[in-house]
């Protein structure tokens, strides 16, 4: 057995979509209109589907907004430096909502940001 995806409902597929690849790096691998159903599915991530784990990105259609409720944590991300990809989201439009600093009751230095629906994403520095 293995991970294969994570799902996400979004309430503006475009916009996540360009979240995900301009301002995380992913790539979208593929996007699936499913008009009897009215929603999209689309996929993105670091690498392959069938080499990792990615994230499914469903739009149904007319729905614009969730409420994330409190059960929801984050999506971790490896990073080489959390400062540094802080600053690259800034620069992009993103929203970082803990600057990279060592962990509470730790060393591992993180950060996180938030995505346009306001789902957390975790970078987490590789240990040198």
């Amino acid at each position: 057995m293995r991970i294969l995806h994570t799902m996400l409902r979004v309430g503006n597929l475009d916009r996540s979509i360009a979240f995900y690849t301009e301002v995380l790096g992913m790539k979208l691998l593929r996007r699936n209109d499913y008009p009897d159903g009215k929603f999209t599915l689309a996929f993105v991530g670091y690498q392959d589907e069938k080499d990792g784990a990615v994230l499914e990105l469903t739009y149904n259609w007319g729905v614009e907004k969730y409420d994330l409720g409190s059960g929801y944590g984050h999506v971790a991300i490896e990073v080489d430096n959390a400062g540094k990809a802080c600053e690259l989201v800034k620069q992009n439009g993103g929203s970082v909502i803990r600057e990279a600093g060592p962990m509470k009751h730790g060393t591992t230095v993180i950060a996180f940001v938030s995505d346009p629906d306001g789902y957390k994403i975790e970078f987490i520095q590789k240990k040198s």
